[in-house]
């Protein structure tokens, strides 16, 4: 099984080649039903955004699939080129038809001779913008060689000048990841090309991850839908975009930092101004206008799908009650002059009545859906009832841009009483309720045991109740894990619910769960944003967190004592101290008292980090020393655990 060194770990993105996975069911009879429903709500003769995801082509790989030196694949751009025509009968029609828009790759022009993008190379979009002596490059993707081969495509079909400056727009990995592609490290060492990020860039992008980065990797593998195929059956992408490469992760350092709005710098000869725009779809984030082209980058604050004030990979809530004020004050302060609107994922939109009212529909649905479930709960409605009942006004639900392809109105609902109330809803039988293996067990005794749990459940699967179905045959399997007809008409439940999904996210968890239930958990490539780069930019303070979170604490209670480390090579010492079942520790200063002092580099202690050496090696090769009670050391040590990172989610 995978497990986690002692290290960080970082969300697990989707990569190019998966394992092909049979669907084990057709469409039923009523998702059939169900995707007709939403085929004739939903103005699907109207082609603009096809008109507009094709305008300014220029060209696209000879082939499709960006390797490394090695030859081992990185990503393939034409992984989604099976979704054509109409929608299958397994796909729900709204989101096949995002498939089919993120799908299209390649080199576009945006702001004719000055601005362009790279499309469908990565989850995110690369901008480059001409300035006087090269390209700016805004949002250098996931991996170095995606980046890089974006840039050799622009390069040889454009003009083949080099980088003069980089934009990082926010603190998620496809964003920045690619920076050493476009880049070398002699030129990013230099520090004389302008790297411009939001305020808290660096330390919100090495950390995100790191305090639960475990369950969110593991969850991300079925957010992103690592586990199943890629096919009209299985994965249809993320609707943010198309998968995640698995190349090489890098970051660099921003000499410019966004800290106020606006800030205007001056980049390559371009007047730019920059927005910081923190706390809404990232911790660090900014947007900007470029004046001369009339052009805003709108980061992800705006974007073609309704985006998640709460990600299913698990994060902390985001506020639409912010997110909706960023796009107002963006709307007050360009909406008479905006000729193109682009961002970090998906296609531009032009002309400026175009471009305000997609600002102001998305600005509106992220401020309905933050002040009606805030009304609803005012009213006494919990969570779950509110999410069930809300919906967004035609006026907005009809915009193709508003559909939930990435986020959904139902987890977005609930991310907002989440923010506000948190997960108790008032009822005091929620107070304590059983864990889910003894609740399953009291469900199927009270129900009259095993047989008549799936002689009903069978029935609601006939009949298309597949959420009722799926509730009770949870229960079922967590109560007699080893039933396997249980978990297999549980997977026919959830195959449905995936069919059904309008939201990517969505549709891959419900297809990796019942992929789950019906073979067990298998062990797929999923890309670690854990590189050398990332864990050599973890501050200290971050990683002692981690080693804190890390800490068995049940074991350390009783265990009293403090051990000092000194870092030479960057200057630095801390003191680690074990009370009370935790871990605190004081960075600068030590313990007159300690049991022991460390002496070890960064870069050997970054080398543990990493998976390469250990701890105990690492003393034993003499690259670390310890001057007093080693036995104190090596105590310290067994009591830190290292996570497993397949482990169970739809079983106990």
């Amino acid at each position: 099984m995978k497990t986690i060194p002692f290290a960080v770990t970082a969300i697990a993105l989707a990569i190019g080649a998966t394992p092909a996975v049979a669907a084990e069911n057709a469409a039923s009879e009523s998702t059939k039903a169900f995707n007709q429903q939403l085929r004739d709500y939903l103005p699907f003769d109207d082609d603009t955004d096809f008109e507009n995801a094709r305008r300014g082509l220029i060209a696209t790989l000879d082939e499709s699939v960006i390797k490394k030196p090695d030859g081992s694949p990185v990503y393939d751009t034409a992984q989604f080129d099976f979704a054509t025509g109409d929608s299958p009968d397994t796909a729900n029609p709204s989101l096949w038809r995002q498939s089919q828009l993120n799908a299209i790759n390649g080199l576009f022009e945006v702001v004719e001779g000055k601005i362009y993008q790279i499309r469908g190379f990565d989850l995110a979009v690369m901008t480059f913008i001409r300035g006087d002596n090269g390209w700016i490059v805004v949002d250098p993707l996931t991996a170095n060689e995606t980046a890089a081969a974006g840039l050799s495509l622009l390069q040889e079909h454009v003009e083949d000048i080099p980088v003069t400056g980089v934009i990082i727009t926010h603190s998620h990995v496809d964003h920045f990841g690619g920076v050493k592609g476009i880049l070398t490290q002699d030129e990013v060492d230099a520090g004389e090309i302008p790297i411009v990020a939001p305020e808290n860039f660096f330390e919100e992008s090495v950390s995100e991850n790191l305090i639960a980065g475990n369950t969110m990797s593991r969850r991300a593998s079925y957010m992103y839908g690592n586990v199943i195929e890629k096919g009209p059956e299985g994965s249809l992408g993320s609707g943010l975009g198309t998968t995640t490469a698995a190349g090489t992760v890098t970051i660099a350092q921003p000499t410019i930092t966004i800290d106020d709005t606006p800030k205007t710098e001056v980049i390559d000869g371009v007047e730019i101004e920059f927005l910081n725009t923190p706390g809404a779809e990232a911790p660090a984030e900014l947007m900007f206008y470029v004046p001369e082209f009339k052009a805003l980058m709108q980061a992800e604050e705006i974007s073609h799908t309704l985006h998640n004030l709460y990600t299913l990979r698990g994060a902390k809530v985001r506020s639409g009650d912010l997110w909706a004020k960023y796009i107002h004050d963006v709307i007050n302060r360009y909406g008479d002059d905006v000729e193109v609107s682009l961002g970090s994922h998906h296609w531009p939109t032009w002309g400026n009545e175009n471009v305000v009212e997609y600002w102001e529909k998305q600005r509106d649905t992220y401020r309905y859906l933050h002040d009606e479930v805030l009304r609803l709960a005012n009213h006494g409605e919990t969570m779950l009832e509110i999410a069930e009942q809300i919906e967004l006004p035609d006026s907005l639900a009809q915009e193709f841009y508003n559909r939930g392809y990435y986020g959904s109105v139902s987890h977005n609902a609930k991310a907002q009483y989440q923010l506000y109330f948190g997960w108790f809803s008032g009822n005091p039988s929620e107070l304590h309720e059983l864990p889910p293996a003894e609740e399953g067990a009291k469900f199927v005794e009270y129900v009259g045991g095993a047989e008549q749990v799936l002689e009903k459940a069978r029935q609601d699967v006939d009949e298309g109740n597949y959420r009722w179905a799926a509730t009770a045959l949870n229960h079922l399997v967590f109560a007699e894990p080893e039933n396997q007809e249980a978990k297999d008409l549980l997977a026919d439940a959830l195959t449905q619910m995936g069919y059904q999904a309008e939201s990517g996210p969505w549709r891959n968890f419900y297809l990796s769960g019942a992929k789950e239930l019906r073979e067990g958990v298998a062990e797929v490539a999923t890309p670690d944003t854990a590189s050398p780069d990332m864990v050599k930019g973890l501050p200290l303070d971050i990683y002692l967190d981690y080693l804190a979170v890390r800490l068995n604490h049940p074991e350390a209670v009783g265990k009293d004592f403090d051990i000092n480390f000194e870092m030479p090579d960057v200057d630095e010492k801390f003191t680690i101290s074990i009370s009370n079942g935790v871990m605190n520790y004081t960075i600068g200063d030590w313990a007159e008292d300690a049991a022991a002092t460390v002496t070890i580099d960064r870069a050997q202690l970054d080398s543990i980090n990493l998976g390469e050496t250990t701890m105990a090696d690492s003393i034993d090769a003499g690259d670390v020393t310890v001057d007093g009670d080693q036995q104190t050391v090596d105590e310290f040590i067994g009591l830190l655990d290292s996570f497993e990172f397949w482990f169970d989610i739809v079983t106990p």
